[in-house]
């Protein structure tokens, strides 16, 4: 009997040794795994994209090209509105207020998204004054249209809202051509067909008043 037990007890000694090499082997390779996904995750210093932080509200990778996509559209975006609120008792055409209406619906939720991509990225919310950023509206330009009224107020909010959504296009394609991060992109994919459309819209009232 003593011999036995002396046998199993070794048995069960050797076998709880093997398990437990086995247990920190395993620890081990999943040590390596998530150090090597680490690694994979973050881009080397040679490149401009750069893992968006879970908690951003993005996936995958940014790049300059979409951070400055949304430090410039968020001055344009709250420009646009801007325009927009100068339209409440000043406009007299129906599908002039139905194209600020959509500006409102549509812009004001894009530039609480682009913030919160900036500040997931780390990055500042402006990078200072983007002097000729394309289709913003000059100091008199807003002077202008805040002193006309009716069809004056509209045909020159049209001709304006041209060049800016004009402009916000402009910056769309580029982030869609050199964006890195896909949801950068598909924001810059809608700003491209929605404001293709109103500045459609647009010229038509323009030839109409």
């Amino acid at each position: 009997m003593r011999t036995f037990r002396t046998r199993t007890t070794r048995a069960l000694g050797l076998t709880g040794a093997v398990a437990a090499a086995a247990l920190l082997l395993a620890a081990c390779g999943n040590d390596d795994t998530m150090s090597g996904m680490d690694h994979g995750g973050t881009s080397s210093a040679t490149t401009t994209a750069t893992a968006a932080p879970s908690a951003s509200g993005t996936s995958g990778t940014f790049n300059d090209a979409d951070v400055m996509f949304a430090q410039m559209m968020i001055p344009h975006h709250e420009q646009a509105l801007e325009m927009a609120e100068l339209a409440d008792g000043r406009a007299e055409d129906a599908a002039v207020k139905k194209i600020v209406a959509a500006i409102e619906k549509a812009q004001d939720p894009e530039i609480r998204k682009m913030k919160a991509w900036l500040r997931g990225w780390g990055q500042p919310e402006s990078a200072g004054a983007h002097h000729g950023m394309a289709g913003m509206m000059s100091e008199q330009d807003m002077k202008d249209l805040a002193a006309a009224k009716g069809k004056d107020f509209d045909r020159t909010f049209a001709e304006l809202m041209i060049a800016h959504h004009e402009g916000a296009v402009e910056m769309a394609k580029t982030e869609q051509k050199n964006g890195g991060n896909a949801e950068a992109k598909a924001l810059a994919g809608e700003v491209v067909t929605a404001q293709t459309a109103e500045i459609t819209e647009l010229r038509k009232i323009l030839d109409r008043l």
